[in-house]
């Protein structure tokens, strides 16, 4: 099963609807909730970064039998230096989004500790995409 869904940069009204979707989906089709909360987790993230730094984007959530790929592709400044970015407390975050309660820097490392393999590719000035496996059974 396949779901697709846009986002549109600083859209925080609509911040944790497609985790809200997902959500649903993994309920109905019976995921364990240890398993579906830590994909839930790891995609509102993902989704909130989308509407807090960047201009768009898209998540792709790829559900099988044995694992769920998600996909978040964004259009934005991209990521300068992800290492340090991947460090708890580090954010670019503005202060307006700052006030809102979000920012906090924890996104990428709540969303590496809520997966089970992630992988980033910036590019600076274009976009930033982020590959999530979580799988639904402990693997080896």
């Amino acid at each position: 099963m396949q779901v697709r869904h846009k986002i549109s940069g600083g859209d925080f009204a609509r911040a944790g609807n497609v985790a809200s979707a997902v959500k649903k989906i993994l309920r109905q089709l019976n995921i364990e909730h240890s398993v579906s909360k830590r994909i839930v987790i790891a995609l509102y993230e993902g989704e909130v970064n989308v509407v807090a730094h960047a201009y768009s984007g898209v998540i792709e959530v790829d559900i099988d039998e044995e694992k769920i790929e998600t996909k978040i592709t964004d259009k934005g400044p991209g990521i300068l230096d992800i290492e340090q970015a991947m460090e708890e407390g580090f954010s670019t975050a503005t202060p307006q989004v700052r006030e809102m309660g979000f920012g906090a820097g924890m996104g990428l490392a709540n969303m590496k500790k809520n997966s089970d393999s992630m992988k980033i590719s910036s590019i600076p000035g274009e976009g930033t995409i982020v590959e999530l496996v979580t799988y639904l059974k402990p693997h080896a």
